[in-house]
């Protein structure tokens, strides 16, 4: 006898409301991830939320992603978030594109000498 193998929904072809990440701009640089699922969670179930902080000064960007679980629920999301005020600032909110891939830019020490013997 063998396993019985599960099939999800997506298996099956089924992509119309699966999830979809959401970019959110603008945002006031005090917002954290719980403030930024928050402001979500109003229209949907929340995958995840992520404010995006710089590494040099741990302070945001100013900007994050939300996932949503339900497509439809995403969208509904953007139409209500996109421009809405927060703290004096409006939001602009829009379906995450996909980052394109990043040029060599050289730098480091590729193909050179790293030091060594120094007389």
């Amino acid at each position: 006898m063998q396993p019985a193998q599960a099939t999800t929904w997506l298996d099956s072809g089924n992509t119309r409301n699966a999830g979809m990440d959401i970019y959110v701009g603008n945002l006031p640089y005090s917002t954290t991830d719980d403030d930024l699922r928050g402001l979500f969670a109003a229209h949907g179930e929340v995958a995840s939320a992520r404010v995006v902080i710089d590494r040099m000064t741990g302070r945001s960007k100013g900007f994050g992603f939300v996932e949503m679980a339900d497509r439809a629920q995403a969208q509904q999301a953007i139409d209500a978030l996109n421009g809405y005020e927060v703290e004096g600032r409006k939001l602009r909110v829009n379906e995450s594109q996909p980052r394109p891939p990043r040029e060599d830019r050289g730098g480091g020490f590729r193909g050179r000498d790293r030091g060594g013997s120094r007389w």
